[in-house]
């Protein structure tokens, strides 16, 4: 039976970012700024860009970029209150949206309650067994924390009352209308505790979807062992790029055959862009590429994500440094007509491919199987198993025509970089070009 899952795609938003919020929060007694309502005026925008959801950043009560957490049962008082969130979830609702949110579970803020009662009590006390600590060679404890960051300290997975605790903040959100969760860093929580976590929660919420962030290494393994319903598709994005700046598009058939082998056991969240990686427009080093990204993106197997601003031509560079990430998560204007006019043709761009991957929405676990390839020209067949239906890509990144020596049958085009019209032959598809292919249907006779 189809899920709802099937047919999902995502808006992503990073809210503080997004809405304008301080980079810092402000002093306890602040007033709440209800910032989180800007997004109502956005819905509509996500609804013809063709999307069926939106993923959301961080949204709890954090010290800084919403991944210190400090309480995850308040929104973040940059963002609103109760009343914000479910006023967001309903206008979605009626809208046909569904909101899912971003749990960071594998870490929390300093000023986390738990860990301020770890450092008063001292390590033997039941609040210290919230964390990984061991003691020092100066004889302190030292708390473990998230890659070298010392404000985000590990939550030790194998205490049961972090289980608790989890399992409690998915169901109070799931509770309130939130349709899923996407579990931040879940590369370095031991799997089997997303297991008995998950278990837990749907029971429940038997329909709640759950994606783990995994950047690398046994991507179905991983999910199959932690029960997560998808994996974030790092292998692919990286490709998608890299295989275009770097003209090997071998590069990109490697990596579409293990994307291949993770579909027989999951649908990844695939992208492009998202909140962490310098934003496709400017990843690219040729802009006229950008198309092509696309069109990978939309008809392969997965779940497509789309990053706010990239379907505007968005560009911001991320930097391994403090700060390094604020220009890929700007503040945005207060709706979409205040957007600059040069982004609407990426904004159209967008809509014809989501459109087409909605009227095919059996590519969400299609495989992808190369029918021509070379450094700089590829041809991929996404396919369900029993071959019934297919959609062709061609991708000629030269700087001259490219005609491919395939017989494409009865297939013609729906979709081209030249939408002013595509050539008489579809196998010819001109420099910098891409063009996506269906089977012809006869036409109905007439009742």
């Amino acid at each position: 039976m189809a899920s709802w899952t099937d047919y999902a795609i995502w808006w992503q938003v990073y809210p503080l970012g997004f809405t304008g919020a301080p980079a810092e929060a402000p002093p306890e007694g602040t007033p709440i700024r209800h910032r989180l309502r800007r997004l109502e005026g956005w819905l509509d925008y996500t609804v013809e860009l063709g999307c069926s959801g939106v993923q959301l950043g961080p949204i709890f009560a954090a010290e800084t970029h919403g991944y210190d957490t400090v309480d995850h049962f308040r929104i973040d008082p940059r963002l609103g209150d109760d009343a914000d969130f479910d006023h967001l979830v309903a206008a979605a609702g009626r809208r046909g949206l569904r909101i899912a949110l971003d749990g960071v579970f594998n870490h929390v803020g300093r000023a986390f309650p738990a860990f301020a009662r770890a450092l008063a009590d001292g390590p033997d006390s039941p609040a210290a067994r919230w964390f990984r600590h061991r003691p020092q060679p100066d004889g302190t404890v030292g708390y473990d924390v998230f890659e070298g960051h010392r404000h985000l300290v590990a939550l030790n997975h194998d205490e049961p009352a972090v289980l608790d605790h989890v399992v409690n903040v998915m169901n109070h959100w799931l509770d309130r209308g939130a349709a899923g969760w996407r579990l931040d860093a879940a590369y370095a929580v031991p799997p089997g505790f997303w297991r008995r976590a998950l278990s837990e929660v749907r029971r429940r919420h038997p329909d709640a979807w759950f994606v783990g962030e995994v950047i690398h290494g046994d991507y179905a393994g991983y999910a199959s062992r932690g029960g997560l319903d998808s994996i974030t598709q790092y292998e692919l994005w990286k490709a998608i790029w890299s295989s275009l700046n770097d003209g090997n598009l071998f590069e990109l058939a490697w990596t579409l055959n293990r994307h291949n082998e993770i579909l027989d056991s999951l649908v990844p969240l695939t992208f492009v862009g998202n909140h962490d990686v310098t934003r496709i427009a400017s990843r690219l080093t040729d802009r006229r590429h950008l198309g092509h990204a696309l069109a990978v993106l939309f008809t392969v197997g997965g779940t497509p994500s789309v990053y706010y601003g990239d379907e505007q031509a968005m560009e911001g560079v991320k930097e391994e440094r403090a700060g390094g990430d604020d220009a890929i998560r700007p503040e945005s204007p207060d709706g979409p007509d205040d957007l600059a006019p040069t982004g609407r043709p990426v904004y159209r761009l967008h809509q014809r491919l989501i459109g087409l991957r909605r009227r095919h929405p059996w590519l969400v676990r299609a495989r992808t199987t190369v029918e021509h390839l070379s450094s700089r020209a590829i041809a991929l067949r996404s396919h369900t198993g029993d071959g019934e239906d297919c959609v062709v890509v061609l991708l000629n990144i030269h700087d001259h025509p490219y005609r491919f020596p395939l017989d494409l049958g009865d297939l013609g085009v729906a979709e081209t970089s030249e939408p002013a019209g595509s050539p008489g032959d579809p196998t010819l598809v001109p420099a910098y070009g891409w063009s996506v292919l269906i089977p012809l249907r006869p036409a109905r006779p007439p009742r």
